[in-house]
This record gives structure tokens, sequence and C-alpha cells, in this order.
């Protein structure tokens, strides 16, 4: 029993020891002075974003990490592409309209980064949501709905409300932004990641 105190004992202080190591505008910068009312991780992205497509799989990782509590949603950057950026934009809010964002975010990354598939516009995109059981009925619906203007609009304000210019970004709580620059591991990235959502103000 003692040695399971211990060892207990050690996790807690080893956990408080890491966390005391992330220092702000070091590890991470605060943003903004007023913390969202829910903890959310938030990470602004680009399809077309090389580096985006390598977080992948660490973003997937991290997402199984976070507390119950925690919403983790992604919300992608026009600041890339041009018009092509724009279109992308309208393509990842059609999937979160449909509910495909399983599916069609590694469809979309596959396409641009492996494939090299040319895209210009959404006549070049929706052969993907076809190939993913999206028929065209609801594809030409989705895209001409309110709610996805809606969507559209809400990610331009948000990426305007923290200038975003550089992706991938993650903005945690609506007040703490990510160092990249300082990430060394999957591991730090998981734990600066669940400091941030818990830190109070």
């Amino acid at each position: 029993m003692k040695k399971f105190a211990l060892l207990c004992f050690t996790f807690i202080m080893s956990t408080f020891a890491h966390a005391a190591d992330f220092k702000e505008g070091t590890d991470y910068f605060v943003v903004s002075k007023v913390a969202s009312k829910k903890p959310e991780v938030v990470e602004y992205f680009s399809f077309l974003c090389a580096s985006c497509y390598r977080f992948e799989p660490l973003v997937n990782n991290l997402k199984k990490t976070l507390p119950s509590d925690v919403t983790f949603r992604k919300s992608h950057t026009e600041s890339l592409g041009g018009k092509v950026g724009t279109e992308l934009v309208k393509a990842y809010s059609l999937s979160k309209l449909l509910k495909t964002t399983d599916v069609m975010v590694p469809k979309i990354f596959q396409a641009i980064h492996v494939t090299r598939m040319p895209i210009a516009s959404m006549n070049d995109i929706k052969p993907l949501f076809m190939d993913a059981g999206v028929s065209e009925k609801k594809f030409n619906a989705g895209l001409k709905s309110f709610k996805l203007k809606r969507m559209v609009n809400q990610m331009r304000q948000d990426n305007k409300r923290f200038r975003i210019t550089g992706v991938p970004t993650f903005i945690i709580n609506g007040k703490y932004q990510v160092n990249n620059q300082k990430i060394t591991s999957e591991e730090q990235f998981d734990k600066l990641v669940n400091y941030l959502v818990q830190l109070k103000d």
C-alpha cells in the first residue's frame, strides 16, 4: 500500500513539475484577455498547408487525450490560396454541414498532398463528396443553403479575431495560443494543450 501511494505521489509531482515548465511567452502566448465560457481547442488550418497535413495524426491523437468536457473543432482559413482557399473553406463547411468531416478531411488532404489533384473550384471537389457517399442533390442543396454561408462567415470572423496568418494555429479556450516552434514531441504537444485547457485566469 505504501509503495502504491509513493508511486501515485511521484506521478502527481512529475505532472506538476512538467506543467510548471510551460511558460507564457515561451511555450504559449496570451492572445485574448477573456477566456471562452467553456473549455475548447480550436485548430485553425488549411487543406493547402503541408504542415497541417503532417499535423493530422498528432491532432487525431490529441483529441483522445482531452477531458470529456473539452470541445475540439477546426476552423479553415482563407489566408492561403486566394480564391482556392475560399473554395476550400466552403468545402470544409459543407463537410461539417453534411456531417462527413471524418471522411472528407482525410480525403481532401490526400487529394491535395498525395495524389496532387488540381483544385480550382467546388466542381473539382464535388467528386470527392460523391465518392464519400454524398448524393448530388445533397451536395448542391448544401452549397446553396443559408446555414453554409453562415458557417463560412463564422470561420472568417474567427480568423480575423485572432489575426490568423499562419497555420496550423491552436487556440485554447479562446485565450491561449500554442507556440508551435517549441513543440518537440507529440507527448509535449498533448501535455501543453491539456495544461492550457485547465489553466485558470
